[in-house]
């Protein structure tokens, strides 16, 4: 009875970790929507609404490495709190913003507290769950909140903007905010970090956040001040090099921010570059569509979440059941490559979609295979990144895997916005249309959208390793406790 109840508890306790992760996912996307209404409520202008989104993305990719860093030292359980409380707080202040200034600061909160959280959920989950079929089970649900997240955000968004204001789409994150807040003081343990004891490698954290904010800044602000320009150049140039003596850093201090011996271990390594790459195919699929339905086809925000639904049941089908049973079945690598090569079929078809295109000819095909392509893959990305690491570092690694999307995401948007805009600019120049210009630039970053998921499917094909599924459960039966917790499912 005792195991049956906390085996009760661990699941409740994952449910209410994707709660607070579907939180932070909600917010990349459920802004969008409502900017035309910011924008003409607070003045702001075409320019400057862009930090809206801009300061959140600055700080939540600034400080992933250090809130996972952190959470190793002080415990996963402490700093997923710590972020969760700073991310409700500064909702309520983005939903009672009545300036420019304390929205943009309000956000750049935001980011810090989503940062933190995004962090350390995944480690709290792989340390909750150590079986592998449990953990498959687990990291599919993670998966889906990842992956479904932020379609929903563009539904919730609308209807939010539409039926009340634009201050709800964030008040509406303070009850949730407390509820999880409750939940997880009463069902998570209040754990040491497994890294406990150590010091802070603070030059390597100030070194990794600045060249990791300063490259956000630098990408985001791409389009605008022109990739070849000395902005641009600068900032990024200034990245590498923080890069740069980041890494000397690492090599010399006795306990590092981010040890580089993580590197060493194919999985971690050949599941950030996948990352990477399906972040930027991602990108691709969901902000590169939502463009098409809305400017070429005339979708309104309600319309165009609810073109998202059918790529939502798809994910949640097979990251609630299928995926957690493909992997025991298969192992990691093939439901991965398959995944990819599915979502980049979805993309290839986008590629080709029409200036008078309909939902069921030309939008839904699209939608159900990359719903079927992101269900199946994301839960093995997830799995591999953290297959072969140590508990103690479980909470950096979670942030390098979640940072690996958040800047494959960053740079894939900004290359292909700037790869649609050159496009449509130049058959625009050649007297085509706008909704011809404009499509004719959408299916250009789909196509090369598509070319980033298939390398990816490639590079988890040819090198990923997997242990045989058969091995799966002998494996994790021979680990030693602390071996078993940062088994993985393959």
């Amino acid at each position: 009875m005792t195991d049956t109840l906390d085996n009760r508890k661990r699941w409740l306790a994952l449910m209410v970790l994707c709660l607070g992760v579907l939180m932070i996912v909600l917010d990349t996307t459920i802004v969008n929507v409502a900017l035309p209404s910011i924008r003409t409520d607070l003045g702001f202008t075409e320019t400057s609404l862009v930090w809206v989104v801009n300061a959140y993305m600055l700080t939540f990719g600034g400080f992933l490495l250090l809130g996972g860093r952190l959470g190793d030292l002080y415990g996963h359980r402490k700093l997923f709190l710590i972020g969760l409380v700073l991310f409700t707080v500064a909702s309520l202040a983005c939903g009672l913003a009545n300036s420019q200034v304390l929205l943009v600061a309000a956000r750049a909160v935001q980011g810090l507290g989503g940062a933190v959280v995004s962090a350390v959920s995944l480690s709290l989950i792989m340390n909750l769950f150590t079986e592998p079929a449990d953990r498959a089970k687990a990291m599919g649900v993670y998966g889906f909140v990842c992956a479904g997240g932020g379609s929903i955000g563009v539904l919730l968004g609308g209807l939010l903007t539409s039926s009340l204001s634009w201050h709800w789409i964030f008040l509406v994150n303070l009850p949730i905010g407390v509820a999880v807040y409750a939940l997880c003081v009463a069902l998570l343990p209040n754990a040491r970090g497994q890294a406990h004891g150590e010091k802070l490698d603070v030059a390597g954290a100030v070194t990794v956040t600045l060249s990791l904010m300063l490259a956000v800044y630098g990408v985001v602000n791409g389009n605008e001040a022109g990739w070849g320009s000395t902005q641009t150049l600068g900032l990024l140039g200034a990245a590498v090099v923080l890069l740069a003596s980041f890494i000397a850093i690492e090599a010399r201090v006795a306990h590092p921010l981010m040890p580089l011996g993580l590197f060493r271990l194919r999985s971690v390594s050949v599941a950030n570059v996948v990352g990477v790459l399906w972040a930027a195919a991602m990108f691709a699929w969901f902000f590169i569509s939502a463009l098409y339905m809305q400017l070429v086809l005339n979708y309104t925000p309600m319309q165009i979440g609810l073109a998202f639904l059918p790529a939502n049941i798809i994910m949640a089908v097979f990251s609630l059941g299928l995926s957690a049973r493909l992997v025991m079945r298969f192992g990691i690598r093939k439901p991965l490559a398959v995944g990819l090569w599915l979502a980049a079929i979805g993309l290839a078809l986008f590629a080709r979609a029409p200036v008078n295109g309909s939902f069921v000819v030309d939008v839904l095909p699209g939608m159900m295979l990359l719903g079927l392509g992101a269900g199946m893959a994301f839960n093995p990305v997830l799995l591999a990144a953290m297959s072969e690491v140590d508990p103690a570092d479980s909470g950096l690694a979670s942030g390098v895997v979640n940072t690996a999307f958040m800047m494959g995401g960053a740079l894939g948007l900004a290359v292909l916005a700037s790869a649609a805009a050159a496009r449509t600019g130049s058959m625009a120049a050649a007297g085509a249309q706008l909704p011809l210009a404009l499509t004719g630039g959408y299916n250009l970053a789909f196509l090369v959208g598509a070319v980033f998921a298939a390398l990816a499917g490639l590079i988890g094909a040819l090198l990923l390793r997997t242990a045989p599924p058969a091995q799966m459960q002998n494996n994790e039966e021979a680990a030693s406790p602390r071996g078993a917790a940062s088994e993985s499912a393959s």
